[in-house]
C-alpha cells in the first residue's frame, strides 16, 4: 500500500472531534439541518469585532507596495513589535518583536516549537484531558507524548506532573483555559509547576520548557484572570492564535513567543524561525498580519459565550447531568452518566445530538460539549439530552 503505515494507522484512529462533525454533516443530510444538535467542533460563531472587519478593509484598500510578497519567515517586523508589545503588557514579561515568531494559527505555532526542541524519543508531558491533536503534533517532530491526569476538579497535579519527569522530558505543555473541561490553571499551581521542572532540570541535567498553549486566553468569565506561564519560568514559551478571541479559525494567524531570558534564546528564535519555512508554512498569512499589528486589544462579545454557557449549563443541570462549570474557553465537559461514555454519546446520537467522548481527549467517562453554537441549537437540544438521560438511568 502507498501510503505511510503511520499515517495508516492516525487514520484509523484519527480524531474524534472530526469524526463527529463528518457525522453532523451526514445527518443533516437525512433530517435537516434544525433537527440535528451539534456540539462536536469548536468553531467560534459569535462574530469577529467590527474593528477587525473595518481594519481589514483599510488594509487591502491602501494596497501598499509589498502587501502580498515574501518576508522574513518570523513574520514582518511591525507585527512582531506590536504583538510583542501587548503580549508584554499581558503577560507582565518584557518582550521585544525579535522574541515573538508570527505563525499559521496556534498549530504552527507548536509544530514550529516541537521542530526546533525535540530530539527523537524526547518526551512532551501534559495533563489529561488534553486536546488529541497534541499527540499527532508531537509526534511529527519525534516526540512521545505522556499524559499525567489532573485532579477531580481538572486542576494540575503537580506532585504526578513532577513524578513523571524524566531524563527524556523536554516540554510540558499546559493549556489554559482548557480544552475540553474550561479550567484555568491557578498562578500558585504554575508556580509549583515551574519549581518542579527547575529541580527536574537540574536533576537530569537538561532544559526543559514549559509550552503554553492558550488560544482562550481572553475567553474568560465572571472577571476570571489568567495568570500567565511566560512570567512563572524562563525556559517559558506560549503559543497561541486569533482564531478563538477574534473568531478568525480559517485565517490561520497565530504567534509564539519566547520569554527572552530563556537558555539560548538567540539560537531558539532562529530554530523557530527555521522550522517556520521547512515545515513548508514559510510565513504567516500577510494580510492577516497587517491587520493583527494594528487590532490592538480587540476581542469577540465574551458576553455572548457566557450566556450560551448558562443557558446550557442551567439546561443540563435541571437533567441532572454532572459537570464542573467552566471558567473559560466554551466548552462543557459533563460527566457520564453510564460507565462507558461512548454509550452515551450513541443514546445522545440517538437524539441527533453530538457530542465527543472523553476518551478522545485522553479522559473516558467524560464528553465535551462545544457550546460555541447559536442559541436555538442549545434550545432544542434539551429535550433530547433529558430523554437520554432518563435512557441512561433506566436502562
Amino acid at each position: 500500500m502507498a501510503v505511510a503505515k503511520k499515517m495508516r494507522e492516525f487514520v484509523e484512529k484519527g480524531s474524534m472531534i472530526r469524526k463527529m462533525f463528518e457525522e453532523g454533516a451526514r445527518l443533516r443530510q437525512l433530517y435537516g439541518a434544525d433537527k440535528v444538535f451539534d456540539f462536536s467542533l469548536g468553531n467560534p460563531n459569535v462574530p469577529p469585532p467590527a474593528a477587525l472587519k473595518a481594519m481589514l478593509r483599510a488594509v487591502v484598500e491602501a494596497d501598499e507596495p509589498g502587501l502580498h510578497a515574501y518576508m522574513p519567515n518570523a513574520g514582518l517586523a511591525e507585527t512582531r513589535a506590536a504583538i510583542a508589545a501587548r503580549t508584554a503588557a499581558d503577560q507582565g514579561v518584557a518582550l521585544e518583536g525579535e522574541q515573538v515568531v508570527v505563525t499559521c494559527g496556534a498549530a504552527g505555532a507548536l509544530n514550529i516549537v516541537f521542530k526546533a526542541l525535540l530530539d527523537p524519543g524526547d518526551e512532551v508531558l501534559m495533563s489529561s484531558p488534553y486536546f488529541v491533536e497534541y499527540g499527532f503534533i508531537a509526534d511529527n517532530h519525534g516526540g512521545v507524548l505522556r499524559a499525567v491526569p489532573t485532579l477531580a476538579d481538572f486542576s494540575l497535579d503537580v506532585p504526578a506532573l513532577e513524578a513523571a519527569m524524566g531524563p527524556k522530558t523536554k516540554i510540558v505543555l499546559v493549556n489554559t483555559p482548557n480544552n475540553p473541561t474550561g479550567q484555568i490553571y491557578s498562578e500558585a499551581s504554575l508556580a509549583g509547576l515551574a519549581d518542579a521542572m527547575s529541580r527536574a532540570g537540574r536533576t537530569h541535567g537538561r532544559a526543559i520548557y514549559l509550552v503554553s498553549d492558550e488560544p482562550y486566553r481572553k475567553i474568560v468569565y465572571g472577571g476570571a484572570k489568567v495568570p500567565s506561564p511566560l512570567a512563572s519560568y524562563a525556559n517559558s514559551i506560549i503559543a497561541t492564535s486569533y482564531s478563538k478571541d477574534l473568531s478568525l479559525p480559517g485565517e490561520r494567524i497565530g504567534y509564539a513567543a519566547v520569554n527572552p531570558a530563556a537558555e539560548d534564546s538567540a539560537t531558539l528564535m532562529g530554530a523557530l524561525a527555521l522550522a517556520n519555512r521547512i515545515l513548508g508554512y514559510v510565513n504567516a498569512p500577510s494580510l492577516m498580519q497587517k491587520v493583527v499589528a494594528s487590532i490592538g486589544d480587540a476581542c469577540v462579545d465574551v458576553s455572548i459565550y457566557e450566556g450560551k454557557r448558562d443557558a446550557l449549563a442551567a439546561g443540563l443541570r435541571a437533567a441532572g447531568y454532572d459537570f464542573s462549570l467552566p471558567a473559560g474557553a466554551f466548552y462543557l465537559f459533563p460527566k457520564s452518566p453510564t460507565p462507558d461514555e461512548s454509550r452515551f454519546v450513541d443514546l445522545l446520537k440517538e437524539e441527533n445530538i453530538l457530542v465527543v467522548p472523553g476518551s478522545g481527549f485522553g479522559t473516558p467517562g467524560y464528553f465535551r460539549i462545544a457550546y460555541c453554537v447559536d442559541d436555538k441549537v442549545i434550545q432544542g437540544a434539551m429535550p433530547g439530552f433529558e430523554r437520554a438521560m432518563r435512557k441512561a438511568l433506566t436502562a
